[in-house]
């Protein structure tokens, strides 16, 4: 009797583990019908945990037991997902296929994305195959980066463009997250197209208030902020203001759920692809302000959006 209800138990724990190595979507439906977790992250800046709230609603709703984690480092993040320890990540189309493309081709490969979404969808989609990936559907939301200056140093030197601190010859230390040196439109396309001459990164992250704290202080004089942000209250109470990115350095970038290929069901892809026709940019700097200037918690601003829009 004993043996037998061991056998039962470990039959049953494998059937509850909804993890293989074969591939394909055999385990993802394994976790499914057994009511299994999967782990969503984000990176570590407000929209992204905005996002990842999202999908993490959207996944309960789906039957998932869903787990939360912060990765802010790329490297760690990539690493995550690539190994399914991480299960499900909102990214930027663009931004993340010139990652890939670097990570696979080496830091001199060229540029694959483009201010055409269709083009660089088809880039990253095939870049992601190769790392056991899969591309959703991207939202019609788009966010880029964006540099900001205190409103006293942009008034003492005149700045109202990207190139017109590049043409000052000024020396800036850039509040960012760590990647910024090695991505080529922060950077090194900053240094490229623009002349600009940055000195240090101060790593406060992407769009964090530790970001606009330590450009309105002026422990940086630049800040690496999102276009969404710079759209609505929250740069503007910080007394900052954002330079034109007068050369166009920046490609449009749509927001899309990146998953593991192993973990990915039919369900999953239903859950997450429906937030593509619905969100859209103006909703993303609301949401964004909610967070950073009223201090409402990403998960409940989450939840009331995606009711809101009859998906919860």
């Amino acid at each position: 009797m004993t043996g037998l209800a061991a056998l039962v138990a470990l039959i049953l724990g494998l059937a509850a583990c909804g993890s293989d190595t074969s591939g394909g979507s055999s385990s993802g439906a394994t976790a499914s019908s057994a009511g299994g977790t999967l782990t969503v992250a984000d990176a570590g800046f407000t929209e992204s945990r905005i996002l990842a709230e999202m999908y993490a609603a959207l996944l309960e709703k789906a039957g998932y037991k869903v787990e939360r984690t912060s990765v802010q480092q790329t490297e760690l993040a990539q690493s995550s997902l690539e190994k399914g320890i991480v299960d499900a990540m909102p990214q930027y189309v663009a931004t993340y296929a010139d990652l890939l493309n670097t990570e696979i081709n080496g830091a001199p490969a060229a540029s694959v994305s483009s201010p055409d979404l269709q083009k660089s969808l088809t880039a990253l989609r095939s870049l992601a195959g190769r790392r056991g990936l899969t591309v959703l559907n991207p939202a019609s939301a788009v966010d880029q980066n964006a540099f900001a200056v205190s409103r006293s140093f942009a008034t003492e030197h005149k700045l109202r463009t990207l190139s017109d601190l590049g043409a000052s010859g000024l020396s800036v230390k850039l509040a960012a997250g760590p990647e910024c040196a090695t991505r080529p439109f922060c950077q090194p396309g900053l240094e490229k197209t623009y002349g600009i001459k940055v000195s240090e990164i101060v790593r406060t992250g992407v769009d964090t208030p530790q970001t606009k704290a330590a450009v309105k202080d002026g422990k940086a004089q630049l800040g690496l902020v999102l276009t969404t942000d710079a759209t609505d209250a929250t740069v503007a109470d910080s007394d900052l203001v954002v330079l034109t990115d007068d050369r166009k350095l920046q490609n449009a970038d749509n927001l899309v759920p990146i998953v593991t290929t192993k973990s990915l069901t039919p369900k999953i892809s239903a859950a997450l692809n429906s937030l593509a026709p619905v969100l859209t940019t103006a909703d993303l700097g609301e949401l964004n302000k909610k967070v950073d200037s009223s201090r409402e918690k990403p998960a409940d601003v989450a939840r009331s959006y995606l009711e809101d829009k009859g998906l919860l």
